[in-house]
């Protein structure tokens, strides 16, 4: 009888898909964060560069 009323408990508990839908809702912001980082990254490295290229002719 414990043993039913165990999972009769887990089966209309809610606490497993909460943490299931926290976590995926972690994983899509790490994601955009990461995304957003290596964009953000990128753009700058093309500044610099540009910038050292603009530098490097004016200086020849």
């Amino acid at each position: 009888m414990k043993f039913l009323n165990k999972v009769r408990h887990f089966l209309t508990s809610e606490d497993g898909p909460t943490a299931v839908e926290y976590a995926v809702m972690l994983a899509l912001i790490i994601i955009v964060c990461l995304l957003s980082i290596t964009a953000i990254g990128n753009n700058a490295n093309a500044t610099f560069d540009r910038v050292a290229q603009a530098l490097s002719a004016t200086a020849s």
